[in-house]
């Protein structure tokens, strides 16, 4: 098939051109610098430098390349870590999440794509039950002030692309990525491994918010089972063993050589840096993955980031 992928030098992007070139699909990839052109067409893809935030952009691009499936993998979650650059970067993605899948849907449906595939996330699953959900839950309706624009940002992405009548429109609820490319690796850089080896990471509270992660690889292949074989709806993605913060981060921080995280009392963190990465902390819920499995043909090369984290970090 021939498929168009905005975001293609994003941290799931360049992983996702390499394994859908790989299985004969024809690649057209996004990139908003000419830079990073080069890359994507060593990788196989056709580049295409690509405004998302102005329709006209998209629409033409999407029309030229005249695409069965478009995948929109679209966020700004890269560079610096410091607050400053947090607050920035998600502004940006919450951007992209409403104004961007808009302007995609409305030049998808225009030139008759058949499936449309777009990245969510599952950190904010609503705050009540059991510690793990299925896709029957649905994002928490009262988040934090602070969270409230990128929980609504999520929800608006879900809702414009598992209602449209047109096409498969699949929301795939990705857990917190690791691996090469991520931020969560061995190779020194910007992201979380790198507030983890300054112990700028730390543990909030008793540390009982239960994560979902899953390494790249996974989250590359469940997305290309998705554009093959998915239905409209939303798919979860990630690894089978859903734990609470309190419980991965020291392992996590035991494999990268760095000391064991500090803990902070909820009551500091809420202070300094808003009630948002409190309630993520000591009240997110986990996903189950099932339904990926049973629908979607998917199998994990790393059922656990207990094995992800000792083998697939580099």
């Amino acid at each position: 098939m021939k498929v168009f992928l905005a975001g293609a030098t994003g941290a799931i992007g360049r992983h996702l051109v390499s394994q859908l070139v790989a299985r004969n699909h024809e690649v057209v990839g996004t990139t908003r610098s000419a830079e990073k052109a080069g890359v994507l067409r060593s990788l196989g893809a056709e580049p295409v430098i690509v405004d998302a935030l102005d329709a006209e952009s998209v629409a033409d691009a999407v029309a030229k390349a005249e695409p069965e499936v478009v995948v929109h993998q679209l966020t700004a979650l890269s560079g610096p870590t410091d607050f400053r650059h947090a607050k920035l970067m998600a502004a940006a993605t919450n951007r992209l999440r409403t104004v961007g899948t808009d302007h995609l849907l409305a030049a998808a449906r225009a030139v008759g794509v058949r499936t449309f595939v777009a990245q969510s996330n599952a950190m904010w699953m609503e705050r009540v039950g059991g510690p793990v959900v299925d896709e029957s839950g649905r994002i928490e309706p009262n988040p934090p002030a602070d969270a409230e624009e990128a929980v609504a940002a999520l929800r608006h992405l879900e809702t414009a692309v598992t209602g449209i009548a047109w096409a498969e429109g699949i929301a795939l609820r990705y857990g917190g990525f690791y691996g090469p490319g991520t931020g969560v690796e061995l190779a020194p850089g910007a992201g979380m491994a790198a507030q983890v080896r300054r112990r700028k990471f730390p543990i909030v509270g008793g540390g009982s918010g239960v994560w979902s992660l899953v390494h790249v690889v996974d989250a590359v292949s469940a997305t290309v089972a998705a554009v093959e074989r998915g239905r409209s709806g939303i798919y979860h993605v990630a690894d089978d063993d859903p734990a609470p913060v309190g419980e991965w981060l020291p392992e996590l921080a035991r494999v990268l050589g760095a000391k064991p995280p500090r803990r902070l009392p909820a009551w500091l963190v809420r202070m300094l840096a808003g009630e948002m990465p409190v309630d993520m902390m000591t009240r997110a819920r986990g996903i189950s993955s099932e339904k990926a499995k049973r629908e979607l043909g998917w199998t994990l090369r790393y059922p656990s980031w207990r094995r992800g984290f000792v083998e697939g970090l580099g």
